[in-house]
């Protein structure tokens, strides 16, 4: 029982993304089909779903960039390609500022996860993201002002995860004083 636990648990690293040129943060959009089934009351998860009365949109997440750690390399390295991949920066992976290792999922994995903060400019901009297709991953890079992420944030049901707030929590009582005019 004790090995196949430890082979369950899936390391991850995300990032919180500010870019200084634009004075916004950067994330991502995607589909989290977990999240769309718990959307739907159970009386309504018949198959096939009426997905006239329950539309994809509420399977929709805002999260921060983020990976899983898969390939023998720092987390750094890892967390600099994610960012590439899913948002189109290309920064230096010694420009990350490590800000805590915590535990995602606790009632179910307990997956630790690694959060870094980068600042990136427009200049460091090579792609348009989006992530790995050949992984199935369909991401929409969102940039938002931080008056736009505290309005977000003042919704009555936020469709984040539990990291993604934490790192804003931080990013507003660190970084935010900094570019606010």
């Amino acid at each position: 029982m004790k090995d196949n636990l430890l082979n369950f648990c899936l390391f991850s690293v995300a990032i919180i993304i500010f870019n200084i040129s634009s004075k916004k943060l950067v994330f991502v959009k995607q589909f989290r089909p977990a999240v769309y089934i718990n959307s739907i009351p159970a009386e309504d998860r018949s198959n096939p779903i009426d997905t006239t009365k329950y539309p994809a949109k509420l399977g929709f997440t805002l999260e921060l960039c983020a990976g899983i750690v898969d390939k023998k390399k720092s987390l750094t390295k890892i967390a600099a390609e994610e960012i590439l991949e899913e948002c189109g920066y290309k920064i230096d992976h010694q420009n990350l500022e490590y800000i805590i290792q915590f535990h995602s999922g606790v009632g179910l994995s307990g997956d630790p996860q690694t959060i870094f903060y980068a600042e990136v400019t427009d200049e460091m901009k090579v792609s348009s993201g989006g992530g790995n297709s050949e992984e199935g991953e369909l991401i929409d890079v969102v940039e938002m002002s931080i008056a736009e992420v505290e309005t977000f944030l003042s919704q009555k049901s936020v469709p984040s995860p539990g990291g993604f707030l934490f790192g804003l929590q931080w990013f507003f009582n660190k970084k935010a004083s900094l570019y606010v005019s």
